[in-house]
């Protein structure tokens, strides 16, 4: 068995570690607009689009931490920012770099990949299907 080929076992648990990771800088960004912790996102009250997508960062986040609905969860998650991108970062520029919305694409891509890889290890919708 090659050094590639023993590696394969630990894929379950590196795809648990992307989750675990992703849903916790996710996380934040919520925290940070609902309980401005641990800084402010935005002065003032959260317009109705803004309260909505706190709400689904912090809620959507950690059902995704914990690895409960995993999949539609990050179909959801992986829209939110989709449509965040094209709707707060896109019209300030053509490049991500230069909008500051190269997170958001992250966030997306790698939630859809969750959508279509699943929850891996050390998730609840691991332990259900056990």
């Amino acid at each position: 068995m090659s050094s590639l080929e023993r590696l394969s076992a630990y894929q379950p648990y590196a795809l648990a570690a992307l989750r675990i990771i992703t849903a916790l800088l996710f996380i934040e960004h919520g925290t940070m607009k609902l309980f401005a912790f641990p800084a402010a996102q935005m002065e003032g009250s959260l317009p109705p689009l803004m309260l909505f997508a706190a709400l689904l960062e912090v809620v959507g986040g950690v059902l995704v931490l914990v690895g409960f609905l995993t999949r539609p969860i990050a179909f959801i998650l992986s829209g939110e920012m989709a449509f965040a991108y094209f709707m707060a970062h896109y019209p300030k520029s053509f490049y991500p770099a230069l909008n500051g919305g190269d997170g958001a694409i992250l966030f997306s891509f790698v939630f859809l990949f969750l959508f279509f890889a699943g929850a891996g290890a050390l998730s609840v919708d691991k332990r259900k299907a056990a």
